[in-house]
C-alpha cells in the first residue's frame, strides 16, 4: 500500500485511481479507491457512520443555536445533506462550509443513494442543488442553511476563529498521514472559535497527541458500527 506524501496529496489525479461504487452495510453507497483499499465513507454504513460521529456527537451540541460548520473533506456531500436535513428538522439556521481539493463527478453523484435511504425523496432537489451550486461562492440552499464550497487544499486554510463545529473527514491516517498532521490541527484550533468542538471518526494515538500538541483538550468516544472509538476535541478557553 503506497503511503501518500504531502506534495503527492497536491499533485496526484484521482482521476486515475480506480473507483467504483459500493454499497455499505447500511445500504447506502460511498466511492472506493481500490488501490488503497480506502473508502469516502465506512463500509460498515456509510449514513449510520455519518450520524454518529457528525451530528450526535457534533451538531447536537449545539441545538437550539445557529451554528457555522466547516467540513474537512466535503465528497460525496452525504455530511453536509444530513446537516441540511437537521437544520429542517430543528428549525436551526446552519452556515456549512465545505472544503474539497478533489471534487467527486456528476456520475459519482448521480450513484449515491442517499435521498432514498434517508426518505428525503422531496429534498432530492436540495441534494442535487449542493453538488450543482458554484465553488467558491455562498449559496443559500433554504432560508435556514447556507453552503460554501471551497476548492482548496487543507493546508491552504488560513480561517480565524469563525467556525463553531469542524467536521474532519479527511482520508485515514494509513493512506495520507500527512493531513493529520500537527500543522493541519493548528489550522483546524485556529478556525474555531473559543469553546468551538471538532469531531471526527479518528482514534489513532498519534492524532490524538498532534490535536494535544496544538491546544486542543480530547476525549475518546464509543465510535460508530464497526469502529470502537472515536474522538471529539474542544478548544477550550
Amino acid at each position: 500500500m503506497k503511503r501518500l506524501k504531502c506534495q503527492d496529496y497536491q499533485t496526484i489525479n484521482y482521476e486515475k485511481v480506480k473507483r467504483e461504487i459500493i454499497k455499505t452495510l447500511d445500504g447506502s453507497t460511498t466511492i472506493h479507491l481500490e488501490e488503497w483499499n480506502e473508502s469516502y465513507h465506512s463500509k460498515h454504513g456509510a449514513i449510520q457512520e455519518a450520524k454518529h460521529v457528525f451530528i450526535k456527537n457534533g451538531l447536537s451540541l449545539f441545538e437550539n443555536n445557529p451554528v457555522s460548520v466547516l467540513e474537512i473533506g466535503f465528497g460525496t456531500g452525504l455530511n453536509a445533506f444530513i446537516t441540511f436535513l437537521e437544520s429542517e428538522e430543528k428549525q436551526q439556521k446552519i452556515d456549512y462550509v465545505g472544503v474539497e481539493a478533489y471534487p467527486v463527478n456528476a456520475e459519482e453523484v448521480l450513484a449515491m443513494n442517499y435521498v432514498a435511504e434517508l426518505k428525503a425523496l422531496e429534498f432530492e432537489n436540495i441534494f442535487q442543488k449542493m453538488h450543482k451550486s458554484e465553488w467558491n461562492k455562498k449559496t443559500e440552499i433554504s432560508t435556514l442553511f447556507s453552503l460554501t464550497k471551497r476548492k482548496q487544499f487543507f493546508d491552504e486554510i488560513k480561517d480565524y476563529e469563525i467556525f463553531d463545529l469542524i467536521y474532519f473527514d479527511a482520508f485515514g491516517y494509513r493512506v495520507q498521514p500527512e493531513l493529520w498532521s500537527t500543522e493541519i490541527f493548528q489550522k483546524m484550533y485556529n478556525s474555531l472559535k473559543p469553546n468551538g468542538v471538532l469531531v471526527t471518526y479518528a482514534a489513532r494515538g498519534v492524532v490524538k497527541r498532534s490535536m494535544i500538541s496544538v491546544g486542543f483538550t480530547v476525549e475518546k468516544l464509543a465510535g460508530p458500527p464497526g469502529k470502537r472509538e472515536m474522538f471529539r476535541a474542544f478548544k477550550k478557553v
